[in-house]
């Protein structure tokens, strides 16, 4: 398709739509360079490649031809084969254009898609604990006015502490849920604050002494420290969250040990059990969430429950420390590192 000036041309690529154009810059009337500026601004004009053709050779009029928007610049004479080797070059361009620019609409499509499944990610999440946290602190609260009754058989007193212990046990798998997912927004910060070890750990185990007495478990302390500069709240579900995952899995008639240490500018905790251990290839696999991991005859994070050490891992990281397991021998520990606050 030919066009004998500037005007007929933008009227033939209004009509015709070609592949690509081979524009002169001297024509009569308008110029190759008003012309090309003209067809950016029509409906696929952007996209077609347009190849200036000129005698003049100077850095001004390859600059103007550029500026127009023109995707290539010959000089008269033109050899035809270079001239074929040009449109090729510049057709199959324009071909890789639109494959990435329909890559980077798939790519933006995808990542709509996830952001939008985050976000009513988040939004179930905050309507689970909202809706959970509730009830669950109602049935905690209904157990301790039973237990103030006076005359309360053993077994109705057993059941009611039980109650409250699996209450408060619903309280800590929410709250992972919560903390979980500002781990993911990077909003999990801990409020350092100098924490009385001693004490804490003989609340956690005496929160946790009911279950562990009807597994037939004993809890024990070995403390050479009794302070760690850490979150109060998240050391303490933590260490909550270890002894219970220990509690489930440990034998009858064995003991749990827990242990705390300096060492490193830091404090170390050690969580000991004598069950059947976990394999060294399966040592990171425990705190993925939602896994189930099993070595011999021990469960080691239940799907039900798998958020408990998923929590440990990145409220211990989120203090810049460091979560791992070893060999008891038998059995397995659980080690936490919370270096001091620079």
């Amino acid at each position: 398709m030919l066009a004998r000036g500037g005007a007929e041309g933008i009227a033939a690529f209004e009509l015709e739509r070609p592949d690509c154009i081979l524009l002169d810059v001297r024509m009569p009337a308008v110029d190759g360079f008003a012309v090309c500026q003209r067809i950016r601004s029509l409906p696929g004009g952007v996209e077609t490649p347009v190849l200036f053709l000129t005698a003049l050779r100077d850095v001004e009029t390859f600059d103007r031809a550029l500026l127009a928007g023109g995707d290539d610049f010959l000089t008269k004479p033109v050899r035809p084969t270079e001239l074929v080797v040009r449109v090729e070059s510049a057709l199959k361009l324009q071909r890789m254009s639109e494959e990435l620019r329909e890559h980077y609409k798939l790519l933006k499509r995808q990542r709509d898609d996830l952001l939008r499944l985050q976000l009513q990610k988040e939004r179930l999440t905050a309507f689970v604990i909202h809706d959970l946290k509730n009830p669950v602190s109602s049935m905690d609260l209904h157990a301790q006015v039973v237990l103030r009754e006076k005359g309360l058989t053993v077994i109705a007193r057993d059941s009611a502490t039980q109650i409250r212990g699996e209450a408060r046990q619903l309280t800590r798998m929410i709250l992972n849920l919560l903390d979980v997912s500002k781990a993911d927004e990077g909003k999990l910060v801990p409020k350092r604050s100098e924490v009385d070890l001693r004490t804490l750990v003989e609340e956690v185990i005496s929160e946790l002494g009911v279950n562990a007495q009807s597994r037939e478990v004993n809890l024990r302390m070995s403390l050479e420290t009794d302070r760690v500069h850490a979150d109060d709240a998240l050391f303490r579900r933590v260490l909550t969250n270890l002894v219970e995952n220990a509690i489930r899995y440990a034998p009858r008639e064995t003991s749990i040990t827990v242990t705390a240490t300096r060492a490193d500018s830091g404090t170390g905790l050690r969580v000991a059990d004598a069950g059947n251990g976990i394999a060294p290839e399966m040592r990171e696999s425990v705190f993925s969430p939602f896994v189930q991991v099993e070595s011999g005859e021990r469960v080691v994070a239940h799907s039900s429950r798998g958020l408990g050490l998923t929590f440990c891992k990145l409220a211990v990281e989120a203090h810049g420390g460091h979560i791992w397991i070893e060999d008891a021998a038998p059995g397995a520990v659980f080690c936490a590192r919370f270096p001091d606050a620079s």
